[in-house]
């Protein structure tokens, strides 16, 4: 183990540039000191005034891990078919084979085609300490976030999505879930199918603004050979 790990030693700064959503797992489980290892991670996150007040619940293969993936499932199902029509990933430039919103649309398919049969799933909680508000993210999204860069730092990869949300009555009622606890990100786990590698974003000048809104800060330059989404790419190009 400590020589595969050592395969995947990469630095802080280069697994944040490096990280990508991933969907597509091929069908190794992860063993149970590596994911020790991911959700220790998780565990050392920032959270308001450190109450640490996140949870997590952890799913690889057991009978009540399978009926989760399940519903899970049935909530991704609903999801991708919601958005697929309101967003038109079967209309446009989604009805050429090789289009960034086609490419999309397939992946998401066999993502949620396969959602079953994910290696591990993780529900991502908060135990609330007042009622909601909108700053409540911030005590568990980056446990959430380290949970991510320690499963890309040891050669694995996820995705954090919001599909609890379409099944959570049935999720809280499964899993005796209480009432003031949120329950606030689904994330998948597992090998990569694919790989990771530098991800695509906006320019730096369009998201971080010096003293007027709206005006990239001077040094927000970003190094070279970054590569921008293509979303960006085809927009720069009918100006």
């Amino acid at each position: 183990m400590a020589s595969e790990r050592a395969l995947h030693n990469i630095s802080l700064l280069e697994g944040l540039a490096t990280t990508r959503s991933i969907r597509r797992y091929t069908n190794e489980p992860i063993p149970e000191d590596t994911l020790r290892d991911i959700m220790f991670a998780a565990t050392r996150a920032p959270s308001g005034s450190n109450r640490q007040g996140f949870r997590f619940m952890v799913f690889t293969d057991s009978p009540q891990s399978l009926e989760v993936k399940k519903l899970i499932a049935k909530g991704a199902r609903t999801l991708w078919s919601q958005k697929s029509v309101n967003d038109g990933y079967d209309t446009g430039s989604a009805v050429r084979e090789d289009s960034p919103k086609a490419r999309m649309a397939r992946t998401m398919d066999e993502y949620v085609t396969n959602m079953p049969n994910v290696p591990v799933l993780v529900l991502g909680c908060l135990v609330r300490h007042r009622e909601p508000n909108p700053e409540e993210g911030a005590s568990v999204y980056p446990a959430c976030q380290n949970l991510l860069l320690a499963a890309r730092a040891l050669g694995y990869g996820g995705v954090l999505t919001g599909f609890h949300g379409f099944v959570e009555k049935e999720l809280r009622e499964l899993l005796n879930i209480p009432t003031g606890t949120a329950i606030s990100a689904t994330i998948t786990l597992g090998k990569p199918a694919g790989s990771h590698g530098p991800v695509r974003r906006a320019p730096m000048k369009e998201l971080i603004y010096g003293d007027t809104w709206g005006e990239g800060a001077s040094w927000a330059i970003d190094p070279p050979g970054t590569q921008h989404t293509e979303r960006y790419i085809e927009k720069k190009k009918e100006k």
